[in-house]
């Protein structure tokens, strides 16, 4: 792989997001990265001060009823479902940090050899066309993809390696082809949704690749899936652009989760989608933070990953267990055929 520009997408602003007292979605997370990354700066990124999306590019992921709700929360505290509570500064940032992953869409698409990583708050897989859902307010990874294909990118490939399984992008994209949804996520679990067999519908069938893997599987285990499943599925894709849901919750430290993966099992993910961007989308990739609750876990996994994008080489990792063993199997029930798995 080759050495590239990182461009690190994020603003102060964003930590005007505090979605309840006690609650894991806190600023401290992005605290934690911005700290980390200052004290111990990888030589090829570069800080980017993102823009603020537009009520327009936010509506082409989200129904009207939806926008109208989160405007109306602007400036106050209120509980907007179980899970997701607003502040008053929590609706600009939700808007900061959708431009940020448009900024991150742009940068990789106006710079030859650059890569992206908008480090946001709050996050957004969960979110749903019509509503907010599990600390998600926009579904920023979405938004960027819609950006991408408007932008010209006839194939966009989604991977979001979250531990919870990013429900609002799978029903997004559900009946497109040209956006390729891949998610690796803990099952069962929050959600609830994610099984192999949703495979999605009409033009979209066979466009939406879920990877329900039991608890309690590694780095390992990870890893397997994405040189198994992920790369191979691009090379029959072959998109133009790599987007990527990067949550860190999968990490063994992690207070929400189950697995067992360190950062070497991160650096290894962000390894496998650089080379998928740089061998088939003109290195085109850019990722988003979703989740990762715990400081540390997160900040370290996140540093992992900037120093593969930028150019470093990440660890060669043991076979898969078992019990991920089957997991891919399942998944190749449901879609050998179609993508010649």
């Amino acid at each position: 792989m080759t050495s590239g520009d990182v461009a690190l997408l994020t603003d102060g602003s964003l930590l005007e997001h505090r979605p309840g007292p006690g609650h894991p979605e806190r600023p401290d997370r992005l605290r934690a990265v911005t700290r980390l990354l200052e004290a111990a700066p990888v030589p090829a990124a570069r800080w980017v001060t993102p823009r603020v999306a537009t009520r327009d590019e936010v509506r082409a992921v989200h129904d009207e009823a939806h926008v109208a709700a989160i405007d109306a929360a602007r400036g106050v505290t209120a509980q907007l479902e179980p899970d997701t509570g607003v502040s008053p500064g929590s609706v600009d940032a939700a808007y900061l940090a959708a431009g940020a992953a448009l900024g991150a869409v742009d940068e990789v698409m106006d710079r030859p050899g650059a890569r992206a990583f908008a480090l946001v708050r709050p996050p957004g897989h969960h979110a749903e066309a019509h509503a907010p859902m599990g600390f998600c307010l926009f579904n920023n990874v979405a938004v960027a993809a819609e950006h991408a294909r408007r932008r010209g990118a006839e194939r966009v490939m989604v991977v979001d390696w979250d531990v919870h399984h990013g429900n609002g992008t799978q029903h997004t994209f559900y009946s497109r082809d040209d956006v390729l949804f891949v998610s690796l996520h803990q099952h069962p679990f929050y959600p609830g949704t994610g099984l192999a067999r949703l495979a999605g519908a009409g033009r979209g069938e066979g466009f939406n690749v879920n990877v329900p893997l039991p608890p309690g599987r590694d780095s390992a285990d990870y890893a397997a899936a994405f040189a198994q499943l992920v790369e191979p599925l691009a090379s029959r894709f072959l998109p133009d652009l790599v987007l990527v849901s990067a949550g860190f919750d999968a990490h063994r430290d992690d207070p929400l989760g189950e697995m067992r993966v360190d950062e070497e099992g991160f650096a290894a993910m962000a390894a496998s989608v650089l080379r998928v961007a740089e061998r088939h989308a003109g290195g085109r990739l850019a990722l988003v933070l979703e989740g990762g609750y715990d400081l540390g876990a997160l900040s370290r996994s996140v540093r992992a990953v900037i120093e593969v994008l930028a150019g470093a080489t990440a660890p060669t990792l043991s076979p898969e267990s078992p019990d991920a063993a089957r997991a891919l199997d399942d998944v190749r029930a449901v879609h050998g055929a179609r993508w010649r798995l």
